[in-house]
């Protein structure tokens, strides 16, 4: 499964990454390659929560849109 992540880099120079899939799943970090390892384990850790209390696992919804 892929889900769409949004980086937003802080005026500190550090990085917050979040899937707007799943609500409530976000991570703060020192660089950019940091907070992609940091969401990437939150997300599979929210979704083995999710499957561990018999909740729906969320259908990514985003999609990337290409321009000229």
């Amino acid at each position: 499964m892929k889900y769409y992540v949004v980086y937003e880099q802080a005026d500190d120079g550090g990085w917050g990454a979040y899937p707007p899939d799943l609500p409530g799943v976000g991570v703060v970090a020192d660089t950019r390659d940091e907070a992609r390892e940091s969401v990437r384990k939150a997300i599979e850790m929210h979704l083995e929560g999710l499957r561990a209390d018999g909740e729906p696992i969320p259908e990514p919804s985003g999609e990337f849109v290409e321009v000229a």
